[in-house]
């Protein structure tokens, strides 16, 4: 894909969300390029007057796609990091230390690039930022977060209810501060320091007393099966297909998430949240191929 020039504007957005709060995300490749993509359509039928600000590394694309959406494109590359960090969190070292062993994760992503993530914080324009991973659908208005302080975010709920008080990094609130900015890049390259989940572990230890929002603002794809107990429908508000994705053209988990498959594509193509979508029963899981 041809890859676009890139616009550093951030004109105050006015509406009832407020002019100096935004949403961002980060976007590294054509793969986020295109879910970046389904998640400002689906910003757009919220409601929200708050832009989408996508922070853009150099291999970024479909950016041209997300202007016209109305997206903010800001050019940002990964932090000034010593050659022990980059070394000890390559895709590589990061699977050998703490492998990925309850899904698969995609082969086009540098977890170095997870680290982007903190250059929001230099979007000091902006009063309060909401970040929302590429991966992501927001199914019902989240206007309200802007009301959260810093540091709020959501838990890594997907498999047990004893993942409650660990931090997934797919949404958060910040307030954008070079100071804050930083203060994290001195804490960030320490000899001898390994972030096990990259960005994730790295925001909950900055962060230690991290405001925990409601799981229904990072509702798990893994929840729909998992834990279908908490697959409240009328309560979720976004849904993060963390692990496969799903515009991938083999996912080995389609017979468990074909609906969030769908609804994924549907949101995409420009389509509006469904009013039902419930957990299938297990028989038509089980009865769905591959």
């Amino acid at each position: 894909m041809e890859k676009t020039s890139v616009s550093t504007a951030l004109p105050p957005a006015p509406g009832k969300a407020g002019g100096d709060v935004a949403y961002a995300t980060l976007v590294t490749n054509a793969e986020y390029g295109m879910g970046a993509l389904a998640l400002a359509r689906s910003l757009k039928h919220t409601g929200t007057q708050a832009p989408l600000v996508v922070l853009a590394t150099a291999e970024a694309e479909g950016l041209e796609a997300l202007e016209a959406e109305g997206a903010m494109v800001v050019p940002v590359s990964q932090p000034q990091l010593s050659d022990g960090f980059r070394e000890k969190h390559s895709r590589e070292a990061l699977h050998r230390a703490a492998p990925f062993n309850k899904g698969n994760k995609p082969a086009f992503h540098d977890p170095i690039d997870n680290f982007c993530k903190l250059e929001l914080w230099k979007l000091d324009q902006f009063r309060k930022v909401v970040f929302l991973d590429a991966d992501s659908l927001v199914v019902k208005p989240i206007d309200m977060l802007f009301g959260f302080p810093e540091f709020s975010g959501a838990p890594n709920l997907y498999e047990e209810l004893a993942d409650f008080h660990r931090l997934n990094s797919g949404i958060f609130v910040a307030e954008p501060n070079r100071a804050t900015y930083d203060r994290m890049i001195e804490e960030l390259d320490q000899p001898g320091i390994f972030w096990r989940r990259t960005d994730q572990t790295f925001l909950q230890s900055f962060f230690p007393d991290w405001h925990k929002l409601p799981y229904i603002f990072n509702t798990m794809q893994y929840v729909y099966f998992n834990l279908p107990q908490l697959w409240v429908w009328e309560s979720i508000r976004v849904v993060h297909y963390q692990y496969e994705k799903p515009w991938a053209a083999v996912n080995p988990k389609r017979h468990l998430l074909q609906p969030l498959i769908d609804l994924w594509w549907h949101m995409h193509e420009g389509g509006a949240a469904p009013e039902h979508l419930p957990v299938l029963p297990p028989q038509d899981r089980q009865d769905r191929t591959a």
